[in-house]
């Protein structure tokens, strides 16, 4: 049975834009999986120390054929294959960042993931795109996206690139 699942991009090292790029094009080529849409790129301060660069984000959605575990490994290769280093800071630089936001309806939280991922909804950065794309999507726990976006703490979110 297909799954609609979102991805989060984001990136703020390395030209951040080509790296978001890279990465929806790497998701294209995910197997049993098809990239339904992309929203816009948005640019926003970083969340996290203030001393780095703005970051670009991004939202995808996906269905799929792929268990949320196998998806967020391949997801973690994407990282890899572009060079993303995991033993910076929390919430510091990174030259790329996949977030499995949402798995259909599923609440899951295992040592490895947690899905719906932790904090997106108070993130306008996720917010924004994942609104521009999936629309009044519920979000397991949270409710539905139109009642959480007036809530979400807006970082000046710049739209750069549209759909």
């Amino acid at each position: 049975m297909t799954i609609r699942a979102y991805v989060g991009i984001g990136s703020n090292l390395d030209n951040p834009v080509a790296q978001v790029l890279e990465a929806v094009e790497e998701m294209e080529m995910i197997p049993d999986t098809i990239l339904v849409a992309r929203s816009s790129l948005y640019r926003g301060l970083p969340m996290g120390p203030e001393e780095q660069p703005d970051y670009v984000n991004a939202v995808v959605s996906l269905d799929t054929l792929l268990s949320a575990d196998e998806l967020h490994r391949a997801l973690v290769s994407i990282e890899d294959l572009q060079g993303r280093s995991r033993d910076g800071e929390k919430w510091g630089p990174r030259i790329i960042d996949l977030d499995l936001l949402l798995y259909g309806n599923s609440t899951i939280e295992t040592a490895t993931l947690t899905v719906p991922h932790p904090g997106m909804h108070e993130r306008d950065f996720v917010i924004v795109p994942l609104e521009e794309i999936a629309g009044n999507v519920k979000i397991p726990g949270r409710g539905f996206l139109y009642s959480l976006i007036n809530k979400c703490e807006s970082h000046s979110l710049k739209k750069l690139i549209t759909a």
